[in-house]
């Protein structure tokens, strides 16, 4: 499509840009699987909560992973620079929006303990449900023994964009693929956006890669960095990128994650629809009376040092985590009841798994 005489793009969508088609046969909600797994780890429900402090304390994590899904920590977060970040939280949540953005950057200078690192780990484990925490490709080299020590069970890799080509004349850049090669656990790694950057993340031997820019809600990359890239053709593309590294591994499948960008069940369905594995949330549960936030949100970008990327946004308390996720839902907007939900979706297409459901047909419905 052309933009001007010296430019031009391709035209993408959104989730909202997209609907599904039903098909000619329809199944029973009950009667429809949304399990998945990935390497030696199966999960009830698709949903990963993601690694941010307004919704992810140890304590959700263990509920989160009771409930048959996955939560993942955020290790550069205030539960492993604080030993108590009960009161900091307390205090972020009654910031005027005047303030918050500086009290964020303030709180979040203090160091990280790799002490508490291993403690929140290994808080989770003892609860006897798989451990997945998160460290930025800036810290991963720093602190990856102390988490592998620890005894997590997934390792993610997570920034606003991760590639496996990262050039720095200041800093020896991560060699992700000799990371993960050295590792003795799976690796989840991204966001990413395009079909070219997911090829190479796939081909570093990880075995998910994470879609989009994560934080949805509260991310402001599109204004700060003018960097967008909608949701929708971003699965699709890497989607294809999944099929073809699979041809050209010998069969080896890479999980794709859609990261950020989903704020209701619709959202979450369109997102398996273009061929996700999997989905990464935070809003939907950081309205949940169990998430630390108290009802605000908001992600790492929100509160770095020189050029914050996010912000932290009021989005009030509906409900508990299992209500969230399983209903019963008292509100038409989607945002109660995924589970449910993304169940009637499927079953609607006439669908009995997520990997048929990646199959199903979309149309453009803006």
């Amino acid at each position: 499509m052309e933009i001007g005489r010296g430019k031009s793009g391709r035209r993408a969508y959104a989730f909202d840009d997209i609907g599904i088609v039903p098909s000619r046969r329809t199944r029973d909600p009950e009667e429809v699987s949304v399990a998945w797994q990935i390497d030696a780890y199966r999960f009830e429900i698709p949903l990963l909560v993601a690694p941010m402090d307004s919704v992810v304390s140890p304590a959700l994590a263990i509920q989160m992973g009771r409930l048959g899904g996955l939560a993942v920590l955020d290790l550069e977060g205030l539960w492993t620079r604080y030993e108590d970040p009960e009161p900091l939280l307390a205090e972020i949540a009654t910031l005027d929006e005047g303030t918050a953005t500086r009290r964020l950057q303030e709180v979040y200078t203090r160091p990280i303990q790799e002490e508490l690192i291993g403690r929140r780990i290994q808080e989770v484990r003892d609860a006897g449900v798989t451990v997945a925490a998160r460290l930025s490709p800036q810290r991963t080299a720093q602190f990856h023994k102390t988490v592998i020590d620890a005894g997590v069970d997934l390792f993610v890799i997570r920034g606003t964009t991760v590639s496996a080509e990262h050039v720095s004349g200041r800093a020896e850049p991560l060699n992700l693929k000799q990371f993960i090669y050295d590792l003795d656990v799976p690796v989840i790694v991204g966001g990413c956006s395009t079909y070219t950057a997911a090829l190479h993340l796939m081909r570093t031997g990880a075995a998910g890669v994470l879609v989009g820019f994560g934080g949805g809600s509260g991310h402001t990359t599109r204004t700060v960095l003018g960097v967008a890239v909608p949701m929708a053709t971003a699965v699709a593309d890497v989607a294809a990128a999944r099929r073809d590294y699979m041809d050209e591994s010998g069969g080896r499948y890479v999980h794709v994650i859609a990261d950020g960008g989903m704020t209701n069940s619709g959202d979450v369905a369109k997102a398996f629809a273009c061929g996700s594995d999997a989905v990464m949330v935070g809003s939907p549960f950081a309205r949940a009376a169990e998430a630390p936030g108290r009802g605000f949100h908001w992600g790492s970008e929100a509160h770095h040092g020189e050029v914050p990327r996010g912000a932290r946004v009021d989005l009030g308390t509906i409900g508990g985590l299992e209500q969230i996720l399983h209903g019963p839902s008292h509100v038409p907007d989607g945002s109660m009841n995924l589970i449910g939900a993304l169940r009637r979706a499927m079953a609607t297409a006439g669908y009995s798994d997520l990997k048929e459901f990646q199959r199903v047909q979309v149309v453009v419905a803006p």
